[in-house]
């Protein structure tokens, strides 16, 4: 997803376009789509602002509500994978998700989810 225009550009189309020009001469002299004036002045017309909506959905993932329960699972028994976690997330909280998903979580709040410590690993032969 692309960044949205800067507010100069967003001000300054709306603005020619108040001076009495057209949608499509706005969008030639600021080398912009006709979609993008139209949708500016629709957006200063119903909210009187020219603010980007917020991009993103931060926060609202099945996962969301789960952190600390995750947090605590890891904590209580430090060996349990993440097909485990998975399945006790399904029984436990009836929330049903992907192992990757689970993975992204783990990873995100900075956990592991490793059976052995790191000089208790197998090596490489």
């Amino acid at each position: 997803m692309g960044k949205p225009h800067p507010m100069e550009l967003r001000t300054r189309v709306v603005d020619f376009v108040d001076e009495g020009n057209t949608h499509r001469a706005a969008a030639a002299h600021f080398r912009v789509s006709v979609k993008f004036v139209n949708d500016m002045v629709k957006l200063k017309r119903e909210t009187g602002s020219l603010e980007p909506k917020p991009q993103g959905r931060r926060g609202h993932g099945k996962l969301a509500g789960s952190h600390d329960w995750v947090r605590r699972k890891i904590e209580n028994k430090p060996d349990v994978t993440l097909d485990e976690l998975v399945s006790a997330l399904r029984r436990e909280c009836g929330i049903e998700v992907y192992r990757s998903a689970m993975w992204g979580l783990v990873h995100r709040l900075g956990l592991s989810h490793k059976k052995r410590p790191p000089g208790q690993r197998a090596e490489a032969a």
